[in-house]
């Protein structure tokens, strides 16, 4: 390549300084000066000036070509074509295209069975996927989920089973329809009762299907083999059918029923909530808090107990009631005192007057009062408190309602208070005592307040009729298989809660006063001229179909008129999913799915909705089907940010995964904020929280990545706590087997074809025996984690051997095996362990990184008469008896570790290159082992030039630095003219003093006269070895010592 230079770069421009100026005159009279005295010390030490003395001039790098966006053009459904070389560097997104399509359209996805049909010999393993819901896109503890189940499936179909996992949506009754309902109100103001039912659905099913088909893009992006043709919703007919089967049967049995009880009522969401739904919030003492539905200016008052005195009718006398809710007192029917409390015995059948409505208030006495809590008089509000509902009963009091179901005062809470919202009220009632001289005091009261999980509303216990599931007896049969062993629970911690929830567990509200959903399929009937209470379920019927209703109608009516009226409650969500392992396989019809996949294998999720789900499963699956739905329950962890904080949008940590997988910058990730319901307040902290944790957005990572980082994270404990930089570690490993199988290909020659079977010959050398039992250990121990569901340990293990076994050692090792100077037998011995070392080692890891895994795979030739089309299809590696050679791991071994000791050595001394070592080994069996491995010794240490095994000492060159490996090998590499000999006699004679302190000890112990007798022999064998070796190393030091003074 030529150059020209214009001559104004050489005198015409002004960012050229001028050769004639004093400056410039001074800069050349010290470039000179320097340049003599170079060439003074080139004559003085020419070797010097050769290696390093002149600084080398700076190379211009030549940038790299920025290489343009990936773009798949494999035709949707079509194999890969990898013809072409491997790219110079790992892309995942590159990678990652294409062979998800093809998998499925190859149908590996779907079952294998026999020729005949029938479930393989090898086992059957199903896992019912659970099923996300449709109220958004997936977060990160979906990617976990799909991590860790679609690592069992692969790995469970690569042991040659027959394997089914079956991918659904829950459609989320309460949770969708409150999403909804907010966008429709923020795009257009309106809200549902706008709409209408009929409408208000249909705009919820096109959310559903927009959401469904992306979640669905998520699960194929996370690589989840699901058989698509079984994807199934559950809101399908085939599952509806099941729903309504449920209801019907339950109903049948007398285990449903309807009743007039308190439930937990969210005013915000207009429904009922079962107790799982409803959060708990913790308060030390008075506290402001907002409540939805109110200005976002007002906060109420919460954390306190309001004392006030009721007047006793007919006398002056006042009776002091403390409440942390004054404004229930609208609903009080009762004060209830201990009968033993002398302090009220006088009261006791007399009534105290109520100072806003009109209502005699009854004193009764009940032992459930603590005399020893505030006044001993409690106020009793049966309709709006749930202990209170209790004394209700016990004494047949009334029971009135004060609450509409928007959250308003009725008219049973008296004129004045009538139609107020129920905290204004709160507010209004302390007013109003303190005006009538009956307020007392307020006081600090820790405690806690029940808040929807959903909306954040207060939840309010008002009186309901609704149906209800008596859960006792199907838990108590729960429990009863349980520990007869039909169902395992991990982590075990896990089990222990199970037990303890289905113990206590109450019966379970299942009406929902929603549009979305499962529409009861419950009947009142109306009959003509006839006085009914809607209430109870004595005017009821159910049935499987109008028809199937109208018939027990028929008969309930008993011949008069009548007309149905269909309950316009949908059912709790749980209540369908609760039916999800056998609903997907076709029940309550008896298809070919559901006899030949049920009960299912395992059942994985979250240790947070053990109860809110599994454990429902579990008691409806017993009840309908007579078998546990699954065999194994496995919990994972809960996942939070790097910080340890639980993920929520308006922190900005919650994490898509496909922004893991591909990279997003922080502007993206701001902008996706916006496509939620948080209001301007709430994005504006996100986007802090998301500056904060990903100021330079998420780097692009890749599936393989993610899935391999979640499992490694999964070691059996509660929470993770993940970081996106060690994700993005594991993305360098992938790089690390992408390039490192890209190397190794080119060893193995475009000729190469492998043996039929990968079985050793007997011509392979130490190294070749020491990988191929590593790789049988590997195998052995990664299957035996699987199989434990330590998915860290069993990462961990695939982990080291690709890296700190196969890249670091074999592959570096056998370089010598196969360049011109080795023989065919050698080359052709090494190649084929190479072969097998990648074949086996891209198969360990195919479950946890099913993408990069299938493409280095595929670019592997075949073994002969191998006509396995996919790595997903192929066997997955198990103990081979064959490849133990526990001789060769233990000879290898002390190689291995001459050469870690040789590597220290240098490094102590800062030596990079010209590397000597001299291996000084006194047994001959030694001596000869590590002749034989020398070339690996120097191949595998980076900057060696030679390495020496010496016989005896004479036979090491002064001016060594030493290092003892056993009591019977010493590693020495030359290190004259490099160090301080001063300063390395001073080392030696440090390391002297501690060994020989050691040493002391050691003699010491073993000189006592009961040593033989008290200590055992497997402590005294390692002590005695230990002695030998602390000999050895005072032995060396003090030669060591010897020769640096020698060289003074």
């Amino acid at each position: 390549m030529s150059t020209t230079t214009s001559p104004s770069a050489i005198s015409g421009s002004n960012n050229v300084p001028d050769p004639n100026s004093k400056s410039a005159a001074k800069k050349e009279a010290k470039r000179l000066e320097k340049e003599a005295k170079l060439a003074a010390k080139a004559v003085k030490n020419p070797t010097a000036v050769a290696t390093g003395g002149v600084k080398k001039a700076k190379v211009e790098k030549e940038k790299k070509e920025e290489e343009s966006p990936f773009v798949n053009t494999t035709p949707k459904g079509k194999k890969k074509d990898l013809s072409q070389p491997m790219a110079n560097s790992y892309n995942p997104i590159a990678v990652e295209s294409a062979w998800y399509d093809w998998w499925n359209a190859q149908g590996f996805f779907s079952p294998r069975f026999t020729t005949e049909g029938n479930v393989r010999p090898e086992g059957l393993f199903v896992i019912p996927a659970p099923p996300p819901n449709v109220t958004g896109s997936l977060h990160i503890g979906h990617a976990l989920t799909t991590a860790i189940q679609d690592g069992l499936v692969r790995w469970n179909r690569m042991l040659g089973k027959t394997t089914l996992f079956v991918p659904g949506f829950d459609h989320a009754g309460i949770s969708t329809q409150s999403v909804v309902e907010k966008r429709l109100f923020k795009s257009s103001g309106k809200t549902r009762h706008d709409l209408g039912r009929e409408k208000f659905l249909e705009t919820v099913m096109d959310w559903k299907n927009e959401y469904q088909t992306r979640i669905t893009d998520q699960l194929t992006r996370l690589g989840g083999s699901y058989d698509w043709d079984r994807v199934a919703f559950t809101m399908n007919p085939s599952l509806s059918k099941a729903v309504i089967e449920n209801f019907c049967r339950l109903h049948e049995d007398g285990i449903l029923y309807r009743a007039n009880r308190l439930v937990n009522w969210c005013v915000r969401l207009n429904t009922t909530l079962s107790n799982l739904e409803v959060d708990q919030k913790q308060l030390s003492g008075r506290t402001l808090l907002n409540v939805p539905g109110y200005d976002a200016k007002e906060k109420f008052e919460f954390g306190v107990i309001t004392s006030f005195a009721y007047p006793i009718e007919g006398s002056d006398e006042m009776l002091i009631v403390a409440t942390t809710r004054p404004e229930t007192m609208l609903g009080d029917t009762a004060i209830a005192v201990h009968p033993d409390d002398m302090r009220y015995k006088s009261l006791h059948g007399k009534f105290a007057v109520h100072p806003f409505v009109d209502r005699r208030i009854p004193i009764i006495a009940d032992s459930m009062v603590d005399m020893e809590f505030g006044t001993g008089a409690v106020k009793i509000t049966p309709a709006h408190d749930p202990n209170d509902y209790e004394v209700g009963q016990r004494h047949q009091l009334q029971f009135i309602n004060i609450l509409n179901d928007d959250g308003t005062f009725n008219s049973n809470a008296g004129e004045s208070f009538k139609g107020m919202k129920r905290f204004h009220a709160r507010v209004a009632i302390v007013k109003a005592l303190q005006e009538k001289g009956l307020y007392i005091e307020a006081k600090d009261n820790p405690m806690q307040i029940p808040v929807c999980s959903k909306s954040g509303d207060i939840i309010e216990p008002i009186l309901k009729p609704q149906w209800w599931v008596n859960c006792k007896p199907l838990a108590e049969e729960a429990i009863k298989r349980t520990k007869a062993g039909e169902l395992e629970i991990n982590p075990k911690q896990s089990e222990n809660e199970w037990y303890r929830w289905l113990e206590g567990i109450q019966d379970w509200c299942v009406s929902r006063q929603l549009w979305w959903g499962h529409r009861c399929p419950a009947y009142f009937v109306d009959i003509e001229g006839r006085e009914q209470n809607r209430s109870d379920g004595d005017y009821w019927v159910v049935g499987r179909d109008l028809e199937q209703a109208t018939e027990r109608a028929v008969a309930l009516a008993g011949g008069a008129k009548f007309t149905l009226h269909q309950d316009e409650d949908v059912l709790d969500t749980w209540f369908s999913s609760g039916l999800w392992p056998f609903s997907i396989l076709g029940w309550p019809d008896n298809t070919p799915d559901f006899k030949t996949f049920y009960p299912t294998s395992l059942l994985e999720t979250g240790w947070d909705i053990l109860f809110f789900w599994v454990a429902r499963m579990v008691m409806l699956g017993i009840k309908l089907t007579g078998q546990m739905p699954f065999k194994e329950v496995y919990c994972h962890a809960m996942i939070r940010d790097a910080h340890g904080r639980k993920m929520s949008k308006s922190l900005g940590n919650v994490i898509d995964p496909i922004d893991v997988i591909q990279g997003l910058p922080l502007e993206a990730l701001h902008e996706k904020l916006h496509e939620g319901n948080l209001d301007e307040k709430e994005i504006a902290k996100a986007k802090a929280g998301q500056k904060k944790d990903f100021p330079k957005g998420i780097p692009q990572c890749g599936t393989d990545a993610l899935r391999f980082a979640l499992c490694a994270y999964s070691g059996g404990g509660r929470d993770i706590n993940l970081e996106i930089l060690r994700v993005e570690g594991y993305r360098k490993f992938c790089n690390k087997v992408f390039n490192a199988t890209k190397f190794a290909m080119l060893k193995l020659e475009d000729s190469f074809v492998p043996v039929p079977q990968p079985k050793p010959t007997g011509n392979e050398s130490l190294v070749e025996q020491w990988i191929l039992h590593k790789l049988d250990i590997a195998s052995t121990e990664v299957n035996a984690q699987l199989a434990e569901r330590n998915f860290m340990s069993a990462t961990n293990v695939v982990y080291n051997f690709w890296l700190y076994e196969l890249c670091d050692v074999y592959i570096e090792a056998m370089k010598p095996m196969t360049d011109e100077y080795a023989s065919a037998t050698t080359r052709h011995s090494a190649q084929q362990t190479l072969y097998t070392c990648l074949d086996h080692g891209l198969r360990l890891l195919h479950p946890f990184m099913p993408y990069v895994t299938e493409e280095l795979w595929q670019r592997l030739p075949r073994r002969p008469n191998d006509t396995t089309p996919s790595i997903m299809v192929s066997s997955y590696p198990v103990h081979d008896p064959d490849f133990v050679f526990k001789d060769a791991d233990k000879r290898f071994d002390l190689v291995f570790t001459v050469l870690r000791t040789g590597r220290s050595l240098a490094a102590s001394y800062s030596l990079q290159g010209n590397i000597q070592f001299f291996i000084h080994a006194k047994s001959e069996e030694e001596a000869t082992l590590l002749e034989s491995q020398v070339p690996t010794i120097v191949t595998l240490t980076k900057g060696c030039t030679s390495a020496k095994v010496v016989r005896d000492a004479e036979s090491i060159p002064a001016g060594c630095g030493s290092a003892l490996v056993t009591s019977t090998i010493v590693v020495h590499t030359l290190v004259r003219g490099n160090v301080d000999l001063d300063v390395e006699i001073a080392k030696c004679e440090k390391k002297l003093a501690i060994a020989q302190m050691s040493l002391q000890k050691i003699t010491k112990l073993e000189s006592q006269s009961d040593y033989a007798a008290t200590v055992p022999e497997n402590v005294r064998t390692a002590n005695d070895e230990k002695r030998r070796t602390l000999e050895a190393e005072i032995s060396t030091l003090e030669s060591s010592k010897a020769m640096f003074a020698d060289l003074k």
